[in-house]
């Protein structure tokens, strides 16, 4: 009888949730909430900030005693980015893409039960239509990549997320109740793409597509657009655009897994 391999360091463990809270914090935390959310002691989750402003990895405010990221991060995670093929290959398509429509172009990979933003190629207008940014993660059912990515969900694995997943509103139009949810899953899975009618963010619209290859998922990718500048129109004209930029990164993925 095998037992399950235990971790070793829970206090690493203990240092990632703060670490994972504080990146998708826009503003600097107080010990107090840092706790509350992480499901920690305050003095547990002291100590083990001192450790992290120590090296770096997160950054204390003398004034307002608040916690926010530190510096040390920002040079693994280029470093990470950097490094990514899927980054690489996707962005001529992308760049192309977004020179289109000149509106914001995101790609994402899947992050739990989340999407993380790797990518983001800005509109050159003067009204950006988005707050996001590279680095934070949003959740799957309230955006367009993370609902096309649980489009490739199978049989169990969907069950499981809708079953442990609560729903959350972000916005008046996100969708809190699963049956819907899973209408628009399926809906994806039909059309190879999926809509965020401003489900995530006020007055923004997307349309995002999956990157799965034999199997595999590779990530996402949307565009973001003001909804007053959509109309019945324009979406399949995204749509259409949205689905040959998926098509042509799909095949340099091939290519490179033909090489590997």
């Amino acid at each position: 009888m095998t037992t399950e391999k235990q971790p070793y360091g829970t206090v690493l463990i203990k240092a990632s949730k703060i670490v994972d809270f504080l990146s998708e914090s826009k503003n600097p935390q107080p010990l107090n909430m840092i706790a509350k959310e992480t499901e920690m002691t305050s003095p547990t989750t002291l100590k083990i900030l001192d450790t992290l402003v120590l090296i770096g990895y997160v950054k204390k405010d003398s004034d307002t005693k608040k916690f926010s990221l530190g510096p040390a991060l920002i040079r693994y995670a280029n470093q990470y980015l950097a490094n990514l093929d899927l980054i690489k290959i996707s962005y001529p398509y992308l760049k192309h893409l977004q020179d289109q429509f000149d509106e914001t172009v995101h790609l994402g990979m899947l992050e739990g039960d989340k999407v993380m933003y790797v990518n983001k190629l800005e509109t050159k207008k003067t009204i950006t239509c988005t707050n996001s940014r590279i680095g934070i993660s949003t959740p799957l059912y309230s955006s367009a990549m993370g609902k096309s990515l649980l489009a490739e969900y199978r049989g169990s694995d969907l069950k499981t997320y809708l079953d442990q997943i609560e729903l959350r509103s972000f916005t008046s139009n996100t969708i809190t109740d699963k049956d819907v949810l899973m209408k628009e899953v399926i809906e994806a899975q039909k059309k190879g793409y999926a809509f965020d009618d401003e489900e995530n963010e006020n007055e923004v619209f997307c349309i995002g597509s999956s990157l799965v290859l034999d199997g595999e998922i590779y990530g996402a990718f949307s565009i973001s657009v003001p909804k007053y500048r959509i109309t019945e129109e324009s979406k399949k004209e995204f749509a259409r655009e949205v689905l040959e930029t998926k098509k042509n990164i799909l095949a340099e993925l091939q290519q490179m897994k033909n090489f590997m």
